[in-house]
């Protein structure tokens, strides 16, 4: 992995970031990876227990990252460019979106701790809580919606 540039995050514009720094804005809280309900009339995002099948509820993160798009499709590339698009559907407490907003990085996020298990002991990951995409109707999916908190 290439070096880092020190505290980049709070100097370099999402779209001038390496490849290795915006992938390490990750803080691996596999959030991104629930399956969402998008409403039509209110363009509201709820999110729900229901992981991608791709999902590893344990590391939560992609057990197929470089090719997922092979296996989920509408699968989200995020990149600089889309994330005005997106980050409406991103979580509150998502380094990208916090950026794309102009907001600080949370404490917890491993770049400001220096630890990838700080974002799993704030509380803020799905380890361990999440229910697999294919044990669930996509019909029933409004019952596990979560509250999805900053």
């Amino acid at each position: 992995m290439s070096r880092l540039r020190p505290r980049f995050w709070e100097t370099v514009p999402l779209a001038k970031m390496t490849r290795a720094e915006w992938e390490a804005l990750c803080d691996g809280c596999g959030k991104c990876c629930l399956n969402k309900i998008e409403y039509e009339d209110t363009g509201e995002v709820d999110f729900t227990r229901i992981a991608c099948r791709l999902l590893d509820g344990h590391t939560c993160r992609c057990t197929h990252y470089d090719i997922r798009r092979q296996f989920v499709p509408d699968c989200v590339s995020l990149t600089a460019a889309s994330l005005p698009e997106v980050a409406y559907w991103l979580p509150r407490t998502c380094a990208y979106r916090l950026l794309h907003e102009g907001r600080p990085l949370h404490d917890w996020h491993p770049l400001i701790s220096g630890d990838p298990e700080s974002v799993h002991a704030a509380g803020v990951s799905v380890r361990g809580w999440t229910i697999p995409e294919f044990e669930v109707a996509e019909d029933d999916w409004d019952d596990y919606i979560i509250d999805e908190r900053p």
